[in-house]
């Protein structure tokens, strides 16, 4: 029986508009068994990327319950919430958000140093061959096209073997054939190291290819 990687109970969040409370999420129930793929659809607007910010540690919810690994992360300090998502999640967004004058294997390395596990360079090495990237670890991003700044985020999102793998919109900032290559590189990464991952996504085609797929919609999430 599969182990459960993350579950939320009856997540709701709200926020006040002037003199209004705007309910973005009205109770969401989910689980996502290890080693998974899970697609989040909706509409723009709908609050794909709030629910990701939850399940991230980026924001909290109003209500509720957050459990990564059994680990309710919305109780946690900040202290110690930042220590458990450094170790446990990692985060690929639609923009890349590499440090610009650091090399691709210094990029992916990062984590491993702020976190101080041991053999970072060949750990770096090792994610960035699994992106195909391992030709191009001494190049900074802006030697790189969109497309490989990209995988050197996916390697770095994880390098350091995190339970959860959260993608925010991958391939929106890149081009259809690149995005399609680039999210390709992405499941089989996923699939090569067994992880679990939840992905945020208007693409119908990248969500087929996830174990189960999910619609937020009026505020709530129903499987498809």
């Amino acid at each position: 029986m599969s182990k459960t990687v993350l579950e939320l109970n009856n997540v709701t969040k709200s926020y006040l508009q002037g003199q209004n409370e705007i309910d973005i999420l009205k109770g969401v129930n989910v689980s996502v068994p290890e080693g998974t793929t899970a697609a989040i659809i909706g509409e723009s607007g709908s609050g794909k990327s709030t629910l990701l910010s939850l399940i991230a540690g980026l924001d909290a919810p109003s209500s509720g319950a957050i459990a990564i690994r059994g680990n309710i992360i919305n109780e946690m300090d900040e202290k110690t919430l930042t220590k458990f998502r450094g170790e446990n999640i990692g985060i690929i967004f639609q923009q890349f958000h590499l440090m610009p004058h650091l090399t691709a294997l210094e990029n992916v390395r990062l984590p491993l140093d702020i976190l101080g596990i041991k053999d970072p360079i060949n750990k770096a090495k090792e994610a960035l061959e699994l992106v195909k990237l391992d030709h191009r670890l001494k190049h900074i991003p802006k030697q790189l096209s969109g497309g490989e700044n990209q995988r050197v985020a996916i390697a770095r999102s994880f390098v350091v073997n995190p339970q959860l793998l959260l993608a925010d919109e991958p391939s929106g900032s890149l081009d259809n054939s690149t995005g399609e290559t680039t999210m390709s590189i992405l499941f089989e990464a996923v699939k090569e190291r067994q992880m679990t991952m939840v992905l945020v996504t208007h693409n119908q085609d990248l969500a087929a290819q996830c174990n189960d797929v999910w619609e937020l919609k009026q505020g709530l999430l129903n499987k498809r």
